[in-house]
């Protein structure tokens, strides 16, 4: 898991998304083109919620987001997501 030196604000969490896929289960080898994005990862960092909605996710959570959700970061070389609570989808 990625030591992020970022904290997010309200209720807001910072995802780092699954590397994506190369192969298909058949083995046929996916190209650049025609990856799609991932729509899993792993939370790093969590803000401390608003005085109404506390966050119920915690570091090290694998969650579910929408495809389009967050707004992309690139932190040191790693790609990130930051995104509301209420755009993860579920937690596996």
């Amino acid at each position: 898991m990625a030591n992020v030196n970022i904290k997010p604000l309200a209720d807001r969490v910072v995802i780092e998304p699954a590397v994506a896929e190369t192969t298909t289960a058949s083995g046929i080898i996916i190209p650049d083109t025609a990856k799609e994005k991932p729509q899993k990862g792993t939370v790093v960092a969590v803000g401390a919620g608003t005085k109404d909605n506390p966050v119920t996710l915690k570091v090290g959570d694998t969650v579910l987001y929408g495809k389009y959700a967050g707004t992309e970061l690139k932190l040191e070389g790693k790609d990130y997501l930051i995104m509301r609570e209420n755009d993860v989808l579920a937690v596996i």
